[in-house]
C-alpha cells in the first residue's frame, strides 16, 4: 500500500464512523469492563455501528514524583528493577480493596473500581499505595527517594474500546480501553498536583498606612506598610500621635499630617507543599458519611486545601498512611 491508497482508506475510514447514520449503543454498568467485553466494541465499518459502556464510580491515578530525574541519575539495570518493583506492588496493593487496574502508562497506573462501596475502596486504595510507596519501596530501595503522587475523582465515564484488531504477537499492543469523561481527566491532574512543593498565585490582603498632608489634602505618592510606618520613623519624622481607635487599627496625627490605616489587594506568589494523596469534595464527603468511625476521620487529617490549587473544584488531601505497613 502507497501512501495515496493509505490515505484514501484512512480518509473513508474516519466518513464512515463520524457520519450520522454510523450508531453508537451505550449500556450502564455498575461493574468495571474489561477489554474482553462484548458489549464494547471498536467501530464496525459494513455495519456502521459500535458498543460502548457507561459507569459512574471512582478513578484513582498514581505515578512516581521526579521520574525523569530518576531516569537521568541511575543506570538502565537499577531502572528496570525500580519500575518492576513499583509496578508489581503498585498492582498487587491496588487490588486489596477491589481496585481494578486497567492502565499502565510508563509509571503511571490507572485503578477504577466497582461502583459498590466505590468511596471507602478508592480512599483505602490511596492510603494503601501511600504506604506500600513510603515504607515497604523505600525500604528496599536504599536511595531512598521515591515519592508518589495520587488523585482520586468521581463521576460518570464512557468506557470504549480504541485502537485495532491486529492479528499475531502485536495483537493486544494496538487496542485498549479508553476512558472519556470529567473524573479520569481531574483525578489524572490531581496526580500531577500532589506531592510536589507548587507555587500558587494568591490575592492577599495588605494593611498599609496613608500618609495624608493637612496642608494640600494630598496623599502621598505611595502607602506605607505597618513595618515601615512604625519602624522606619515615620511617627516621628510627621511628630504624630496616636489617636483613640477600635481597639485594631489606630489613628495617628499632628498639626500637618494624619494617617490612617488601609488595606489593598495584591498578588503574591506563595509555596505550598502539597500533600501525596487528594481527591475531590465529593470523595471526601462521601467517604466521610461511610467512614466516619475511621481515625483518619475522627482525627480530621484530610485537610481542604488552597482554593487555588485546582479553580472551580474543592480539593481534600493528606498523607495518611496504614501502621501494619509501617511496622516490621
Amino acid at each position: 500500500m502507497g501512501l495515496k491508497e493509505l490515505k484514501e482508506e484512512l480518509d473513508n475510514d474516519v466518513k464512515i464512523i463520524l457520519s450520522n447514520d454510523f450508531n453508537v449503543t451505550v449500556t450502564d454498568t455498575k461493574q468495571v469492563p474489561t477489554i474482553s467485553d462484548t458489549a464494547i466494541t471498536y467501530p464496525n465499518l459494513d455495519k456502521k455501528e459500535m458498543k460502548a459502556k457507561k459507569i459512574q464510580t471512582c478513578v484513582l491515578y498514581i505515578d512516581i514524583r521526579k521520574s525523569t530525574d530518576l531516569n537521568l541519575k541511575h543506570k538502565p539495570n537499577t531502572l528496570t528493577k525500580l519500575y518492576g518493583a513499583f509496578m508489581r506492588s503498585m498492582v498487587k496493593a491496588a487490588q486489596f480493596y477491589k481496585g481494578r487496574v486497567r492502565n499502565i502508562i510508563g509509571d503511571r497506573v490507572m485503578v477504577v473500581f466497582d461502583e459498590e462501596d466505590c468511596f471507602e475502596n478508592a480512599v483505602n486504595t490511596a492510603v494503601l499505595l501511600n504506604s506500600v510507596a513510603k515504607y515497604i519501596l523505600n525500604k528496599h530501595f536504599t536511595h531512598n527517594e521515591i515519592t508518589c503522587g495520587i488523585g482520586i475523582d468521581y463521576g460518570r465515564m464512557l468506557v470504549s474500546k480504541g485502537g485495532i484488531i491486529k492479528n499475531g504477537q502485536e495483537n493486544t499492543s494496538y487496542k485498549s480501553l479508553v476512558w472519556l469523561g470529567r473524573p479520569a481527566n481531574v483525578a489524572s491532574k490531581l496526580t500531577d498536583l500532589a506531592n510536589k512543593e507548587i507555587e500558587i498565585n494568591e490575592e492577599v490582603k495588605m494593611g498599609y498606612f496613608s500618609i495624608i498632608d493637612k496642608r494640600t489634602s494630598e496623599k502621598e505618592s505611595y502607602y506605607l506598610n505597618f513595618e515601615e510606618f512604625f519602624g522606619e520613623g515615620y511617627i516621628g519624622k510627621y511628630n504624630m500621635k496616636q489617636m483613640e481607635g477600635n481597639g485594631e487599627f489606630y489613628w495617628f496625627y499632628s498639626e500637618n499630617f494624619s494617617a490612617f490605616p488601609s488595606t489593598k489587594t495584591a498578588q503574591t506568589l506563595s509555596k505550598h507543599q502539597i500533600p501525596p494523596i487528594l481527591m475531590t469534595e465529593k470523595i471526601y464527603e462521601e467517604y466521610k458519611k461511610k467512614c466516619s468511625d475511621s481515625n483518619d476521620v475522627k482525627k480530621n487529617l484530610w485537610k481542604e486545601q488552597n482554593e487555588n490549587l485546582y479553580p472551580d473544584y474543592k480539593i481534600y488531601g493528606g498523607n495518611i498512611i496504614f501502621p501494619t505497613i509501617v511496622s516490621d
